[in-house]
């Protein structure tokens, strides 16, 4: 069951890398070096990793949403 997507405001990523290294199903890196969303809809099981992510980016650059 899908429960949330999740979306990086490109604007704010500087790309520490934290999302990946928490939730790598979900994040990636682009060329640049910057925060990607490699997968959007977050799945029940892995809601801890996303909220983790999300408390995790110093820019607040992540967001989750029903």
């Amino acid at each position: 069951m899908t429960l949330s997507r999740v979306t990086i405001d490109p604007a704010k990523c500087q790309g520490h890398g934290r999302c990946v290294l928490i939730a790598p199903t979900y994040f990636d890196m682009d060329d640049a070096g910057f925060g990607t969303v490699a997968r959007d809809d977050v799945e029940e099981a892995d809601m801890a990793d996303i909220d983790e992510a999300v408390l995790s980016c110093p820019e607040h650059a992540i967001t989750s949403s029903e």
